[in-house]
């Protein structure tokens, strides 16, 4: 290769035989152009290729096929020899016409035609000896498709040839090369461009404006915005903030744009901004409180009570993002530049007429909203709405949650209570539309009549017992029994039992009825009263005893309390109750009503001594008429106790 490229090596003669002349002047008939570019120091600096590496072999190695001559050997491999030169300069010229072509084209657009597409290029025919090659992803659209087909004709930009074969040609270098002086104006005069968004990318999205420009994501609204995705496809304005020729890089802002347009706007809205007026604006964004509203440049607030005279559960019920809707501004705030909307104010309070829409008794059907587990909330009209009080749903008694009649969206028919427009409530019922149970019982359950029912529940003070559907009965726990202190119904009876009661009386307007158990068996208050009388003495037994007296049974059932004053022998000395004693008592007061017996120790000693005294006044043998005359006539204390001492021994001595 040194001979070939420097002229001064002349040592080697064989290049001046007969068998190295033809060859090169061959070589020279074939391609002058690649022996001048061989033969070129400057084109060898710029075209580094591989192709060089046989070229100069080539020609270094032909003075030693030649080293031999007059042999048939060596002149074989001296025709082997120039065989592989021409080739190398065949090689190398075509090296030398791709860089030339590349040269030639360098940041110039040429015209090419669609030959195929493959799953990473676009095969183009540029006019070269090679098909050019398109990266597939500079011609796909934002649904990632192809916007090229075989046959289009299509401007690129020549950037090289591919080792494995054919040129890289670049789609995008060509249309900013294309349109890089018209964005360059834009950027200049500030005008807007008008784009499609392609796809997204990392920190924002891609826009197509003729080239390729990079929308950052915080330039893209005035609000910071969470789905980029959405704006895909879509064709927005955009102005050109930032751009760099050399690299191709171009950077846009939607921001810009939409912060100038809501200045001029908001301007223009302030100047005729007050409280009462009324305005067009749009819903711009939903919150669990209200939603926002843009004026013109500025937003101001509805909040959800200030929606509807009605109940809302949150504004998507009524407006949703982009409606346009008339609001009425009911406070402005110019330094804040806070504005708060009314939408509900732009039509009459419905509570102001509704006594007289909604009078009592009227039959009005609506819709039901809610149910709670106090009730459920009726909507008789847009902003009016009733309560049905689980009390007013049913008759009956046993409705455990009012879930078991009304579901949400029911329509309904009630009846009204009371209105309170101050309150702005209304109280509705529905058991009034149907029969009321309460009205003919007493007819049908008349005092003293035998009913049988289920114990439905048990509570302090008594059972309740339903005798038919939404009817109960209370037996109140003194009406258990006659006999027993009962102090829990649960003593007697249990719940879900069926039992036998008598009705003891009616109370339709209270809806009440009473009932008793203890009513099914005679009273034993009743019998005792029947057959004692005041002074009867009972044999009886201390059960309990207090600071007062003591409690003492007579009969079973029956008690009587015995006073403390009550409770001495005959001569006066205090007795001792103590329960389990058993003694005779006298009856000193009775009292049938409250069933109350008064007992007394003192009255049975009484009663013996005068007995004691009845038994010595009556003779005890045959005795002169004189003598019981005598003794009938004065008895004196010291006969009674010397009769009583006689008797005594007598006793003693039998």
């Amino acid at each position: 290769m040194a001979d070939v490229l420097n002229p001064e090596q002349t040592e080697s003669k064989p290049l001046n035989t007969e068998l190295e002349t033809p060859t090169l002047e061959a070589a020279t008939e074939l391609s002058e152009p690649s022996i001048e570019s061989t033969l070129n120091p400057e084109a060898l600096e710029i075209h580094d290729t591989p192709a060089e590496v046989p070229v100069t072999e080539a020609i270094a190695a032909q003075p030693e096929t030649v080293a031999v001559p007059g042999h048939a050997a060596h002149h074989d491999l001296e025709m082997s020899g120039m065989e592989d030169f021409a080739a190398a300069l065949e090689s190398f010229d075509r090296e030398q016409a791709a860089e030339a072509a590349t040269q030639n084209f360098d940041d110039n657009i040429v015209t090419g035609t669609v030959i195929k597409l493959t799953d990473k290029h676009v095969v183009i025919d540029v006019g070269l000896k090679s098909e050019g090659l398109i990266p597939i992803e500079q011609v796909l659209d934002h649904a990632g498709q192809p916007k090229l087909k075989a046959g289009d004709t299509v401007d690129v930009v020549i950037e090289r040839e591919e080792a494995e074969g054919g040129f890289l040609v670049s789609y995008d270098k060509a249309q900013r090369l294309r349109v890089w002086d018209t964005i360059e104006k834009a950027a200049n005069e500030k005008t807007l461009v008008t784009g499609t968004v392609l796809g997204r990318v990392k920190g924002g999205l891609t826009v197509d404006i003729g080239i390729k420009a990079f929308l950052p994501g915080s330039q893209l609204e005035i609000r910071p915005v969470r789905n980029l995705d959405g704006y895909i496809g879509q064709q927005i304005e955009v102005r050109v903030i930032k751009l760099n020729k050399k690299r191709g890089n171009v950077v846009v802002s939607r921001k810009e744009i939409l912060e100038e347009e809501q200045n001029a706007r908001r301007s223009t809205t302030l100047e005729h901004l007050e409280e009462g007026t009324v305005l067009t604006g749009t819903v711009k964004n939903l919150t669990d409180y209200g939603a926002f509203v843009d004026l013109g440049g500025i937003d101001g607030l509805l909040h959800i009570t200030d929606m509807s005279w009605g109940r809302l559960t949150h504004p998507r019920d009524l407006v949703n993002v982009g409606d346009e809707i008339q609001v009425k501004v009911l406070k402005f705030d110019k330094d804040k530049q806070r504005v708060s909307l009314g939408f509900k104010q732009l039509t009459p309070d419905p509570w102001l007429d509704a006594v007289e829409r909604y009078p009592i008794g009227a039959h009005v059907r609506g819709r039901v909203l809610s149910v709670t587990d106090y009730g459920s909330f009726v909507e008789l009209e847009q902003g009016i709405e009733g309560l049905v009080h689980v009390s007013e749903m049913t008759w009956s008694k046993r409705m455990k949650h009012p879930s078991k009649l009304v579901k949400p969206g029911d329509e309904v028919e009630t009846v009204v209570l009371s209105v309170n427009p101050n309150d702005r409530r209304i109280s509705l019922g529905m058991k009034q539309l149907l029969e009321n149970p309460w009205e003919h019982l007493a007819e049908r359950y008349p005092t003293g009549q035998i009913v049988e029912g289920r114990v439905r529940n048990l509570t302090d003070f008594g059972a309740f017992i339903e005798i038919e559907d939404g009817i109960d009965g209370l037996v109140h726990v003194s009406n258990l029994s006659w006999t027993k202190r009962v102090k829990h119904p649960s003593e007697i009876l249990k719940k879900g039992e069926k039992v036998r009661a008598v009705v003891l009386g009616v109370e339709p307007e209270n809806r009440r009825l009473s009932l008793g158990v203890k009513q099914l068996q005679p009273d034993v208050w009743e019998t005792f009263f029947e057959q004692h009388r005041v002074n009867d003495v009972v044999k009886g037994k201390v059960l309990r005893t207090a600071q007062f007296g003591a409690f003492i049974e007579i009969a079973e059932g029956i008690e009587g309390l015995c006073h403390v004053s009550e409770a001495t022998d005959s001569h006066g000395a205090p007795v001792k109750l103590e329960a389990g004693q058993e003694f005779d008592f006298k009856i000193i007061k009775m009292n049938a009503e409250e069933k109350k017996v008064g007992l007394s120790l003192r009255a049975v000693g009484e009663e013996a001594s005068r007995a004691d005294v009845e038994a010595y006044k009556q003779p005890s043998t045959s005795s002169s008429s004189s003598s019981s005359n005598s003794s009938s006539s004065t008895t004196t204390l010291g006969d009674l106790m010397n009769w009583k001492r006689s008797e005594h021994e007598t006793n003693s001595s039998e």
